[in-house]
């Protein structure tokens, strides 16, 4: 026979659970012996450990009195549910702790490998942070409306990044924003520069149209709305980058995400799919 202090110490609570369980009828209070202590058998223990078990688990105490109450096949059926429950809590826990890992690293919190991938390598070519910003800006929306064209859009990246006359403009648009007054304008030699990246970039575009087709180069089929989400992320962050989508509609393109061919604005020079005497150069 067991005092309530030992019956507490076998199942692993305190005295006062013991008593909670005593007051919620989940365990039954014993007779006192002749010198006024309750005394527990081995049945008390085991019962106690049963309610331990079930509470623990985050069974409520009124479903607890149920089962306790319940028959063998009735009890079985139940505690096969609360497992069921259980590891459902565990797999979403388990998806907590790899998120919160997640946050020391970076650009991986809200993208998948490639895209982290693809920011990693404009990286490592020299592309100024502020655009690999806002290339990790512009992902992230469209990851969220279509994660299953992720691998196509991948792909397509991949390939353009093999052309180094393509990280030139990107390189070139980085020199551009590090001479960006406070204001969001640009110097008269930035602006020239930009002039020269806009004839340059409308050459390559037009080259890559017509050796490819138009689809090549539209190459994101994206709802509006989330173009503009992605238009005005990139002019915010980028102030020269609107004044080069200006300068590239007058050349016979328009466009930051979606790209698309315009007639020229009147008394412009439309972009040819030829070098430039620079480029040949």
């Amino acid at each position: 026979m067991l005092t309530i202090g030992e019956l507490a110490s076998y199942a692993g609570v305190t005295v006062r659970a013991v008593r909670h369980y005593h007051a919620r009828g989940l365990l039954p209070e014993p007779e006192r012996d002749h010198s006024g202590y309750r005394r527990y058998d081995a049945g008390a223990v085991i019962e106690l450990i049963r309610i331990r078990t079930l509470a623990g688990a985050g069974v409520p105490l009124a479903r607890v009195r149920e089962l306790l109450r319940a028959d063998e096949e009735g009890f079985a059926a139940a505690v096969e549910e609360i497992d069921r429950r259980l590891l459902a809590e565990i797999r979403e826990r388990q998806g907590h702790r790899e998120r919160i890992a997640r946050l020391v690293s970076g650009d991986g919190l809200a993208l998948p490998p490639e895209v982290v991938g693809f920011l990693d390598r404009l990286r490592a070519l020299g592309v100024d942070e502020r655009i690999v910003r806002v290339e990790r800006d512009g992902w992230i929306p469209l990851v969220a409306h279509s994660p299953e064209r992720v691998p196509e859009w991948m792909a397509r990246k991949r390939e353009q990044l093999a052309d180094p006359r393509l990280i030139g403009f990107y390189r070139a648009l980085g020199q551009a924003l590090d001479r960006t007054d406070p204001a969001g304008g640009t110097d008269t030699t930035d602006d020239e520069r930009l002039v020269e990246l806009a004839d340059e970039l409308a050459a390559y575009i037009t080259r890559m149209a017509d050796e490819q087709g138009e689809d090549y180069v539209d190459d994101a089929d994206i709802a509006p709305p989330i173009v503009e989400l992605m238009d005005t992320l990139a002019f915010d962050t980028l102030p020269p980058a609107r004044r080069l989508i200006e300068l590239l509609k007058e050349r016979g393109w328009t466009g930051w995400t979606k790209l698309e061919r315009v007639e020229p604005a009147h008394g412009a020079r439309p972009a040819s799919g030829r070098a430039s005497d620079g480029e040949r150069s």
